[in-house]
């Protein structure tokens, strides 16, 4: 049965110094939430603290509406999935599955019943009577999943499970986790420092910095809304081009091209522009700026091109298909003005 989790104001310090401040979040029940930030964030500490892994400083946790904060970690329903498989070398795949719950006492008849079931979501039935050793990355880390799918949990936690993993594992991993969620419907908070899994996988993403939270809310609409400069430049891949900006009159100047917008531009000094909303066909929106192509990266299915403005600020150009772009040359670079952001001297979103 999938479960609500609520944070108010939690906080954690580590003698006077204070790592977590006062955090505010809802997760619904049955939701993935996926915690996303740069190293040192807190997004690591946040979830041991909802596992009960680590002490909670200050405020309250909540799960079904129980305050949960002196509650040991074995009573709250939770189980976790660690970077680290952590398995048994000396046990075969069922006995690493099994191992919790013979330890529980659970009768052996359900353990089979529950390992079996666990084997079926996860496809690993070949494999019950091998070794760690005898596993690869990616199988290795399906058994971790079914050590907790066989705990029946009411919550998973994923403290970055896929990155020990090589780029196309990872990838395929993604999909088979996603897929788990949406068979069993359980509630699951994921952390990783990858925003592309961040994407892909999350009803609701979490953009942690220094221990706050800077924006929550679906992927899209923090890729289509970003609150400040940190969540338009941490979502999206590749990253938002950001541009110096001067009020032009009712325009804007950049890069020595003054551009005049449909909107409110007071307070502006940085203009936003995502790789992929940038076109170098003319008539196609506002022109930017002329640019001098430094690189072209060919792809097949994109074309992605490096360029330089005429006061030496970077931009990158995302194309689709195949694109005849010459080294050296100078191209100009239009835009929908609808898909620009503004940002103001504090970094907030204008």
């Amino acid at each position: 049965m999938a479960t609500d989790i609520e944070l108010r104001k939690i906080e954690k310090a580590y003698g006077d110094v204070k790592v977590i401040h006062g955090i505010d979040l809802t997760i619904e029940p049955g939701d993935f939430t996926v915690f996303v930030g740069p190293s040192g964030c807190g997004k690591s500490t946040l979830l041991r603290m909802i596992a009960g892994l680590e002490p909670i400083t200050g405020g309250d946790l909540l799960i079904d509406g129980q305050r949960m904060n002196e509650i040991p970690a074995s009573k709250r329903g939770i189980a976790m999935v660690f970077q680290s498989y952590a398995l048994y070398p000396h046990m075969d795949v069922y006995q690493n599955l099994a191992f919790g719950l013979e330890t529980a006492k659970m009768p052996k008849a359900e353990i089979a019943q529950r390992v079996a079931r666990a084997a079926e979501i996860l496809k690993i039935e070949p494999l019950l009577k091998r070794k760690p050793k005898q596993l690869s990355g990616g199988q290795r880390q399906r058994v971790a999943i079914g050590r907790a799918i066989v705990r029946e949990p009411r919550i998973f936690l994923f403290d970055e499970p896929l990155s020990n993993l090589d780029a196309e594992l990872r990838v395929q991993m993604r999909v088979e986790i996603a897929k788990l969620h949406n068979d069993l419907g359980n509630t699951m908070i994921y952390v990783t420092h990858d925003q592309v899994e961040a994407m892909t996988m999350a009803d609701k993403i979490v953009v942690l910095r220094s221990g706050v939270i800077e924006q929550a809310g679906a992927p899209l609409e923090l890729y289509n809304n970003p609150r400040n400069l940190f969540v338009a430049g941490f979502i999206g891949s590749p990253k938002m081009n950001f541009l110096t900006a001067s009020a032009d009159g009712a325009g804007l100047k950049i890069a020595g091209n003054s551009v005049t917008l449909p909107r409110n531009v007071a307070g502006a000094t940085t203009l936003g522009v995502r790789p992929e909303h940038i076109t170098l066909t003319e008539g196609s929106g506002i022109k930017l700026a002329d640019v001098r192509v430094d690189l072209v990266e060919n792809l097949g299915g994109q074309t992605v091109v490096y360029a330089t403005t005429a006061d030496n600020q970077t931009i990158n150009i995302v194309l689709e298909g195949q694109r005849p772009v010459e080294l050296g040359s100078t191209v100009s670079v239009h835009i929908d003005p609808a898909r620009l952001h503004l940002f103001n001297a504090d970094g907030n979103a204008i």
